[in-house]
């Protein structure tokens, strides 16, 4: 007979409530299984900032006040336009918690559920997270869990979330999966592969997250979470190769997300190359037009650049030509 999950232990904070000298609580913002995050207001900083604190029932475990600690320190040492800041952590004491920038816009995973995203838009986005994933790299950290939900988009869009990031010296000591399963790569999925950890598996992350913002699917079969499974039913992307994009994706960004899914990490772009091989897509694009109205009809979306001819000739180059049946080249 299946039990009832217990359920997580909250502080409760309501409005006004203390979570530590000078940082009140505004209102729940939701969780985990470990952290609880409130919207709270930082009295040194007369602003609205994230409080990500452990739950209460947590607060004594060595593992989550170990991992509070190193996300509080990955977070410090970075500093990019598109990586969510901190401004500060405490943790020690009854409650450990991490003070983060809040960022008024909804995560990528809500408008893929509400909204369609247009090419241009992808994109952006691509150049953006190739960005920060470069960023990483030279900073010696893989971010491990990119993925929509982890995406926070403002403007530009915010990398959030490093709670499974690791450091290059640290991978080694990682011993099982890790990560989002939809979003791994196999090297975050097999144990076998676990020496090959490395940055690719970021570029992997973001393939899967620019397909799923133009698909609206994953591009592999639906994982199944019985632990009794084979391994490659757990992870569809360890033996399947991804589902043709649909094909009125322009095919120069349907390779660009090929490459950055080919199961072997020496086969993937770097981030750096992956940016390089998006900015000229990009640079194609018109300039936005915002508020552009007709006459007694209705507006334009101010959320999309509006696509010329000419430059939607560029952008879908050799599109017609080169497509085959069964989509792009990398899916044959």
């Amino acid at each position: 007979m299946a039990q009832t999950p217990t359920p997580a232990a909250s502080w409760g904070f309501r409005e006004g409530d203390a979570i530590a000298p000078g940082l009140q609580a505004v209102r729940l913002l939701g969780g985990g299984t470990t952290y609880e995050a409130y919207l709270a207001w930082a009295d040194d900083l007369l602003a609205l900032v994230v409080a990500k604190i452990l739950r209460p029932d947590r607060v004594a475990e060595p593992g989550a006040l170990a991992s509070i600690a190193a996300e509080a320190a990955m977070i410090e040492s970075l500093n990019h336009p598109v990586v969510m800041r901190g401004f500060g952590a405490q943790v020690t004491g009854e409650r450990p918690h991490l003070v983060l920038e809040y960022l008024d816009g909804p995560r990528l995973s809500t408008l893929l559920r509400t909204s369609v995203i247009a090419v241009e838009q992808v994109l952006s986005l691509g150049l953006q997270l190739a960005s920060a994933a470069h960023y990483f790299e030279t900073r010696e950290v893989v971010h491990l869990d990119l993925k929509p939900r982890n995406l926070i988009m403002s403007g530009p869009p915010r990398v959030v979330d490093l709670s499974v990031a690791k450091r290059f010296d640290e991978l080694a000591g990682i011993r099982g999966p890790i990560g989002t399963t939809a979003y791994m790569a196999p090297e975050q999925s097999d144990t076998r592969l676990f020496p090959l950890l490395g940055p690719p598996a970021d570029v992997w992350g973001i393939g899967v997250t620019l397909y799923r913002a133009l698909a609206k699917r994953s591009p592999f079969p639906e994982p199944k979470r019985d632990p009794e499974a084979q391994l490659e039913e757990r992870y569809p992307q360890l033996v399947h190769e991804p589902a043709p994009l649909p094909r009125d994706v322009p095919l120069p960004l349907a390779d660009l997300i090929g490459h950055a899914l080919r199961k072997a990490p020496s086969e993937r772009p770097t981030a750096a190359l992956l940016a390089a091989e998006l900015e000229p897509l990009v640079a194609a694009l018109p300039r936005p037009r915002l508020g552009r109205f007709r006459p007694g009809g209705t507006p334009k979306s101010t959320l999309m650049a509006v696509s010329e001819p000419a430059h939607r000739r560029r952008l879908f180059l050799s599109q017609k030509t080169n497509r085959t049946k069964e989509g792009s080249e990398w899916a044959s």
